[in-house]
């Protein structure tokens, strides 16, 4: 088929373009693994040479040499970032995979935190939800890794394919709620929020309805917020409690999710699950109770967030409980 002119220069044009997607991409892995390389390296030589003061001497003097022949990009401060990256990264082929999909600005974001885990979840999550250096900056600010850990240890199941799908807490300070709200009106402040909302809850959520409908034995049934996850491929029904849990919420939850799972699921489709979010959870009833294996999660969410020394103090006081607990239901097995 013959083009026009105006077609032709598109199609190259598109040909150009995605080729210097590539190309950038290429680059970019091509020099994180050399910046691996050269850390690996220097490590490797300062350790065989056993001398304290070589290592702080070799960084000094390697950085003149090589920014004077190579540029800035292996001064001091950088070089020193290389040598840690190889420390902390030191597995070859996970860091050639990592590296098709992060960029150096990256693993820079990434390299002063303390937790091996956190670092692990983070650069997987960068890859499978696109996250960008500044989304990646404010996944860590708000502490994802730290509440997935909570919510994952709540549904702890071999089997379980909504590991790091569920937060505990959710940080809901965007909807401007003040003191003595109703549930309408969370209800309502999350759906003019909405966006807001769908991300606080993560990648895969598609909203689908408000106030759904059931009707059983005549009765007239309506559940607060009802989404859909692509990836999971089930709905997830969402109910909103304004105080703290109760036992009773989780037969609510599983008559909800009986009757969607009866009428509303299409084919292809797996059962669905709810979320209960709590202003309070009660941990003991909900392990009491082994929510995760009827599919319901229970997580609290915050209006106000806390000082930042205050929020991390909470949610490592969270973790240790949920950890403890965790322990204590293996042992019991």
């Amino acid at each position: 088929m013959v083009l026009s002119d105006e077609q032709l220069f598109n199609e190259i044009s598109q040909l150009i373009e995605q080729n210097q997607k590539q190309l950038v991409s290429q680059a970019n892995s091509t020099l994180t693994l050399l910046f691996w390389h050269i850390g690996k390296r220097i490590n490797e030589n300062i350790l065989q040479n056993k001398r304290a003061d070589y290592g702080k001497q070799i960084v000094v003097t390697l950085s003149r040499q090589l920014t004077e022949k190579y540029g800035r990009n292996f001064e001091e401060k950088n070089l020193r970032r290389m040598l840690q990256f190889a420390e902390q990264f030191t597995d070859t082929e996970i860091v050639a995979t990592l590296s098709r999909h992060l960029s150096w600005s990256h693993f820079l974001v990434l390299i002063p935190l303390k937790n091996h885990g956190a670092k692990i979840f983070y650069a997987q999550k960068v890859f499978t939800e696109l996250w960008g250096v500044r989304e990646l900056r404010k996944q860590i600010d708000v502490k994802t890794y730290e509440r997935a850990s909570i919510a994952n240890i709540q549904i702890q199941n071999e089997n379980s394919d909504t590991k790091d799908v569920f937060k505990d807490p959710y940080f809901l300070d965007f909807l401007g709620l003040k003191d003595n709200y109703l549930e309408k009106d969370l209800e309502s402040a999350i759906l003019r929020e909405l966006e807001n909302f769908i991300l606080e809850l993560g990648k895969g959520f598609a909203f689908v309805e408000r106030q759904k409908r059931m009707i059983i034995d005549g009765d007239d049934y309506y559940l607060d917020l009802l989404f859909y996850h692509r990836k999971l491929k089930r709905l997830v029904a969402v109910e909103l409690k304004l105080d703290k849990f109760q036992a009773k919420y989780k037969g609510q939850m599983e008559l909800y999710l009986k009757w969607l799972d009866r009428y509303e699921k299409q084919e292809g489709e797996q059962s669905p699950v709810g979320l209960i979010l709590c202003a309070e959870s009660s941990r003991e009833q909900i392990e009491l109770l082994e929510m995760h294996k009827d599919g319901i999660m229970v997580a609290e969410y915050w209006t106000e967030l806390p000082p930042k020394k205050e929020l991390e103090k909470r949610l490592h006081s969270a973790l240790i409980e949920a950890r403890e607990r965790l322990e204590k239901r293996k042992m019991l097995k």
